[in-house]
C-alpha cells in the first residue's frame, strides 16, 4: 500500500513537472516572437526617424539659426536669438491699422497680414500673409542695424488665385 501511494504521488508530481515544462515551453515561444515582432518594429521606427531627421536637417538649411556665417554678423550685437527678434519685429508691422504696409496689396475680405516668417539669412526672410480667405509669399530684405532697428524692404510678392 505505501508503495502505491509513492507511485501515485511519483506519477502526479510527474504530470505537474511535465504540464510545467509544456507551459513554460509555450510562454518562452510566445515571448521570443513578440520580442522579434518588437524588433522588427523598432527597426521600422528608428528608419523613419532617421528619414524624418534627414527632412528636418533639408528644412533647416536655409535658415539663420543654422547659418554661422551669417550669424557672426550678428556677433557684436547682444541677441540671444537674432532670427527671433527679426521675426518679432517684422510681426509689429502687423499692428498697424490696415493692411501691413509691406504687402502690395489691398485685403478683399479683411486686412492682409503676415503669418509665418522663415529667416533665411542676415539679408532674406521669406513670409506667407493672408487675409483669412487669399494669400500670398513675400521675399523681404532686411537690415538689422547697430541701434537694433531694422529696416524692411519687399523684395518680390505672389498672391495666389483661387480657382473654383
Amino acid at each position: 500500500m505505501r508503495s502505491r501511494i509513492f507511485l501515485y504521488l511519483f506519477l502526479f508530481t510527474a504530470m505537474i513537472a511535465l504540464y510545467l515544462y509544456v507551459s513554460g515551453s509555450k510562454q518562452l515561444t510566445a515571448s521570443n516572437e513578440k520580442a522579434e515582432e518588437l524588433e522588427v518594429k523598432l527597426e521600422s521606427v528608428q528608419d523613419s526617424l532617421r528619414t524624418t531627421e534627414l527632412k528636418v536637417f533639408d528644412l533647416q538649411y536655409f535658415a539663420l539659426e543654422n547659418n554661422d556665417d551669417a550669424l557672426a554678423y550678428y556677433d557684436h550685437l547682444s541677441l540671444d536669438d537674432p532670427a527671433r527678434y527679426i521675426a518679432d519685429k517684422l510681426l509689429e508691422t502687423n499692428e498697424r491699422n490696415g493692411d501691413n504696409p509691406l504687402i502690395p496689396y489691398e485685403g478683399m475680405e479683411s486686412d492682409f497680414k503676415i503669418n509665418k516668417i522663415k529667416v533665411l539669412n542676415h539679408r532674406w526672410i521669406i513670409a506667407d500673409f493672408s487675409d483669412g480667405k487669399y494669400w500670398g509669399e513675400l521675399f523681404i530684405r532686411y537690415e538689422l542695424k547697430d541701434d537694433l532697428s531694422v529696416d524692411f524692404t519687399m523684395a518680390e510678392h505672389l498672391l495666389y488665385t483661387r480657382s473654383n
